[in-house]
């Protein structure tokens, strides 16, 4: 270097793209002006109600619509309000491990329990986003199937869509796309109006709860385990922490993240709820549902079950909330998955960088979409067995990956003054506990039915 210059720091696409999100955020929260909190709320959401409608993915709404077509409304209404808001006990412990140590999950998990747990992480992640992301290509594949389109049409063009929101090159383009995209979601909404249900007799579930349909038994848990898989699940984590690193979080903004995440959870759990509202008109008008396909077709099939009850209004609704369903969650659970490989690996690892610079983050993040893609057009996969098994394993896989982060959050040189207090160690243990007995509940209930002791439904 010659005598006189300056060293010029090494600044990344990333860190200006990043700097520009910031300086709004500085802005909004120095203005005097009385919607200035408003508009640092709208430049701050995104994450939490990404992660929660990210999670009402293909296979969620699914099973939330064979549970309302199999058992009505009068236990699983109330059950999955309870478990959005276990939900929200889990995410908010990853907003505030992001806003304080500004790192993902993975590259937490790596740095304070060593690589071999970093790279179990990360491996027991890419499995499971990989055998969701399966189903949600059958999801796409079967929301456009009612209209027709064939196999590879709907699932090459929900590729190419999922891809090019991908390609965005820039968090905040990425962000408000995958945003737009989630609010339709909302869709269950009217279709559930259409169906003409009893609103009072919804209202009397939530607040009495009612009994277990028809007993304990295999086909009843493989419902709750299902639904709490469609809740509550891993990639979670890691894709809001991720996020938030990605988006710049400090703790001032732990508050409005806060929001973030309850309003994705109240949305998230009333479209849920919406969706087996919307079917329970097909338990109570004894529509046998037990045929469907719930692979390649069960979409279509329900959207073409609610026709009578709801119209092809309300039918074409349904299968397009299942093509958003598995469409948004493309983005997000592949976007959480290139996350915790660029962290465990080092390698560039942001959305606010340009393909040349982030190579390997995007091929993870195409790659596992397009592999994906390519299972659900080979003739006779056994897409039927991938979408049962899917939201078990999730329900199966979340106590490890919960003691991790209540270990990380408990661990004051990670948290400093943010480390968890009692109340939020109570609800976290409180939701590892229940998943945990959950687990054991199935698993001694399927070996009880095996040994003919317990019906199977």
């Amino acid at each position: 270097m010659q005598e006189g210059t300056l060293l010029q720091p090494d600044v990344s696409t990333e860190d200006i793209h990043r700097a520009k999100d910031r300086l709004r955020v500085r802005k909004a929260r120095a203005s005097k002006n009385p919607l200035s909190r408003l508009w640092l709320l709208f430049l701050l959401i995104g994450p939490g109600i990404l992660v929660m409608l990210g999670e009402n993915d293909g296979p969620s709404m699914l099973s939330y619509s064979a549970t309302g077509a199999t058992y009505g409304i009068g236990f699983f209404v109330p059950f999955i309000v309870l478990t959005f808001a276990m939900a929200f006990v889990v995410q908010e412990l990853t907003v505030r491990l992001a806003a304080v140590t500004h790192r993902g999950h993975a590259e937490l998990i790596f740095d304070r329990f060593g690589p071999f747990w970093g790279w179990f992480s990360m491996i027991d992640l890419a499995i499971g986003n990989f055998l969701t992301l399966v189903v949600e290509f059958i999801a796409i594949q079967s929301g456009l199937g009612y209209f027709g389109v064939p196999t590879p049409i709907a699932v090459g063009a929900g590729l190419l869509l999922s891809v090019g929101v991908m390609l965005s090159r820039r968090y905040w383009t990425w962000e408000r796309i995958a945003l737009l995209l989630s609010a339709f979601n909302c869709l269950f909404i009217p279709v559930a109006v259409l169906v003409h249900p009893d609103w009072g007799q919804v209202g009397h579930a939530l607040i009495t709860w009612g009994p277990l349909p028809g007993g304990v038994n295999q086909n009843l848990l493989l419902f709750i385990m299902s639904d709490i898989g469609a809740t509550v699940t891993p990639w979670m984590l890691f894709f809001q922490q991720s996020a938030l690193k990605d988006k710049g979080l400090t703790p001032k903004d732990i508050p409005q993240a806060r929001i973030d995440t309850a309003l994705g959870a109240f949305l998230a759990a009333a479209f849920g709820v919406a969706a087996v509202v919307a079917t329970s008109v097909l338990f109570a008008n004894h529509v046998d549902t037990s045929n469907f396909s719930s692979g390649a077709f069960a979409a279509a099939q329900f959207a073409q079950a609610l026709e009578p009850y709801a119209g092809h209004v309300g039918a074409t609704l349904f299968a397009l909330a299942i093509l958003e369903a598995g469409l948004l969650a493309t983005i997000t659970i592949s976007s959480s998955s290139a996350y915790a490989f660029g962290e465990v690996t080092g390698a560039a690892h942001s959305l606010n960088r340009p393909l040349k610079e982030a190579r390997s983050f995007y091929a993870v993040m195409i790659a596992g979409a397009a592999v994906a893609a390519a299972i659900v057009i080979i003739p006779n996969a056994p897409l039927t067995l991938i979408v049962l098994v899917v939201n078990v394993i999730a329900t199966l896989a979340m106590p490890p990956a919960l003691i991790f982060l209540i270990l990380l959050v408990n661990d004051r040189k990670v948290m400093g003054d943010y480390v968890n207090g009692r109340f939020a160690n109570i609800l976290a243990v409180g939701v590892t506990v229940f998943l945990i007995l959950a687990g054991l509940t199935w698993g001694i209930v399927t070996i009880l039915t095996g040994l003919g002791i317990l019906p199977n439904s």
